[in-house]
């Protein structure tokens, strides 16, 4: 895991071995500071009395300024490497999560919720680099100013030191209490964070509905009931926490009174060579070595919070993309012909049922092909082994006679358009989000797709037309204008197949005609796959597939299924006679 988290550090490696010198310098000046001043001002002014010459004391006390100063500018510049070090780090590791999510392929994003990638990117990211920043700063300082302070208390106190043995072992145990008993409640939080996370993003996607529905206090109490979870969980933590601050101040009380009476009786009586700078000494030496301690429990609580979130992280780090490269790729889709032989595919490797099996077709480059069936048919999950979103269990599918596993990722997806059930638009004007098909499209091209798709016209009457900015999720635009666009999309790409699962359900059939018979023109020499729940936007296709339970149940033209398929005529029927024509 360590070695993972090192790899983050990259370019920033300057400033963080920068900050760790610092550090020590820092701590070796100010353990320096008291011993000078008890051993060159306090005692000597003890000694000598009026005879001390006020030049020796400008002297001392200008030593003393620049040494403040110089640990000063030592924290101060650690200060900004730490910051500059820590920041780079987070901003690597946030760059590396997000280039590991871009290479899952569906099957492994499916074991990652939404939002617990959202937390592992923010909130978890958060607190280890909150962790980083603390062990190249506090980690290095605490440490050596505990060490360095009880070296010097020991050699200028003698037995004076012995309320360390007291203090120290005491207020370790009362830190180590402390961290034990609020860590689980710490841990707890980040199942909780994604569940918060997951409450905001479904009422913000389904912001209409809700609205729709009137569940506005329904959502209100489910956000709130998540929230009050991690207030309380946090109150706890905090409760236990909050112990820290009157054990400490019992040890710091304890040690300051001891040293008071113990020391004054000592250098009353001259015993051990004890004198007033020598309890100066140990009164800073004291607060040195508690507030190091202090330091180092507040380290053990970050380190252990972070220590969940680091391993959060690495979950999705460690993940292994179901799909990679084969060693020898082809980078060459010859047409757009498409062969399911014997095809089996289900969605976890441990499931007992096949959302697919037993599936042979074999689609000549340049057909339509419609696809029907009942919900829940797997017809989404057919076509979407074409572009290699999932790769099959049980035999081949093969794009222009090669199967798609042999093929390099990209060049396949390049040629495979996909125009999704649920339709995506991103932030950005129209134009930059029509581009995704094709980054370098004309203007002209991007009208002549929109004219195809039929989005042209509402697109003019805009008042910025291909200008107008959309909203994240296209939440500016209707259903059937984001569809509209989306297909626009997949035109500019210019694929050797084109699937459109269900992707004219929001427009009205005579506009689902004008769109099918553009791809005609447009692109004849493309294969068309339709997923369609009504059947006049497949009754022109060369071939329509029939699915149900994950089978094909019959193939053939719109003629051939009003003949042999009971299913397909039943559908025919309810849609025509029935009056159940989809608009």
């Amino acid at each position: 895991m360590l070695k993972k988290f090192a790899k983050c550090i990259r370019e920033y490696k300057m400033p963080t071995i920068l900050t760790v010198l610092l550090m020590v310098g820092e701590a070796a000046i100010e353990t320096a500071i008291p011993y000078i001043t008890a051993t060159y001002l306090i005692n000597n002014i003890q000694k000598n009395g009026e005879n001390v010459s006020l030049s020796f004391i400008i002297k001392i006390g200008l030593l003393l300024v620049a040494l403040a100063l110089l640990s000063l500018s030592c924290g101060g510049v650690a200060g900004f490497t730490c910051a500059k070090a820590s920041s780079g780090f987070a901003k690597n590791l946030r760059n590396d999560i997000f280039d590991k999510i871009q290479l899952f392929s569906f099957s492994n994003i499916d074991k990652f919720s939404t939002s617990s990638l959202v937390t592992r990117m923010t909130t978890d990211v958060n607190n280890v680099q909150m962790a980083f920043m603390m062990l190249i700063r506090i980690a290095i300082r605490s440490p050596l100013m505990l060490i360095f302070s009880v070296s010097m208390a020991a050699y200028m106190g003698g037995w004076l030191a012995a309320t360390f043995v007291f203090v120290i072992p005491f207020l370790v145990t009362g830190l180590l209490l402390v961290a034990k008993f609020a860590m689980p409640a710490f841990r707890s939080v980040f199942k909780r964070y994604d569940k918060l996370n997951e409450s905001i993003e479904e009422n913000v996607r389904g912001m209409r509905v809700v609205k729709g529905f009137s569940r506005e206090n329904f959502e209100k109490k489910k956000f709130g009931a998540a929230a009050d979870s991690i207030c309380n969980d946090f109150t706890k933590a905090e409760r236990i926490v909050a112990l820290n601050t009157p054990i400490m101040n019992f040890c710091m009380y304890f040690n300051m009174i001891f040293v008071l009476i113990a020391g004054s009786y000592m250098a009353i009586n001259g015993i051990g060579g004890i004198n007033i700078g020598h309890i100066s000494a140990m009164l800073t030496y004291g607060m040195s070595i508690l507030m190091s301690l202090m330091m180092l429990s507040m380290i053990y609580v970050m380190l252990t919070i972070s220590a969940e979130s680091a391993k959060r992280i690495c979950e999705v780090l460690d993940e292994e993309p179901d799909m990679k490269n084969p060693e020898n790729p082809v980078y060459e889709v010859k047409d757009g012909s498409i062969d399911f032989e014997n095809v089996g595919f289900k969605y976890m490797k441990h499931a007992k049922l096949y959302a697919l099996s037993d599936i042979n077709i074999h689609i000549k480059s340049g057909m339509t092909v419609g696809i029907i069936g009942g919900t829940g048919s797997s017809k989404s999950s057919l076509v979407q082994l074409i572009p290699r979103l999932y790769d099959v269990n049980v035999g081949s599918v093969k794009v222009g006679g090669v199967d798609v596993r042999d093929y390099d990722l990209q060049t396949l997806r390049d040629n495979v358009a996909m125009v999704l059930q649920k339709n995506i638009l991103f932030a950005g004007t129209i134009k930059e989000n029509l581009r995704w098909g094709n980054e370098n499209a004309t203007d002209e091209e991007i009208v002549e797709a929109c004219k195809l798709a039929m989005a042209d016209e509402f697109v003019e009457s805009f008042p910025e037309k291909y200008d107008t900015h959309i909203e994240q999720g296209g939440t500016n635009v209707s259903g059937g204008q984001k569809q509209r666009l989306c297909i626009a999309r997949a035109l500019l790409k210019k694929p050797k197949i084109i699937i459109l699962d269900d992707s004219t359900s929001a427009v009205d059939t005579k506009t689902d005609a004008l769109i099918r018979a553009g791809f005609k023109s447009y692109i004849p020499e493309t294969t068309k796959l339709i997923i369609a729940q009504r059947i006049s936007s497949v009754e022109d296709a060369d071939i329509t597939i029939v699915l149900e339970s994950g089978k094909i149940v019959a193939c053939g033209n719109h003629n051939e299924l009003l003949k042999s398929c009971d299913i397909y005529r039943e559908i025919y029927n309810q849609q025509t006679n029935g009056g159940a024509q989809n608009e």
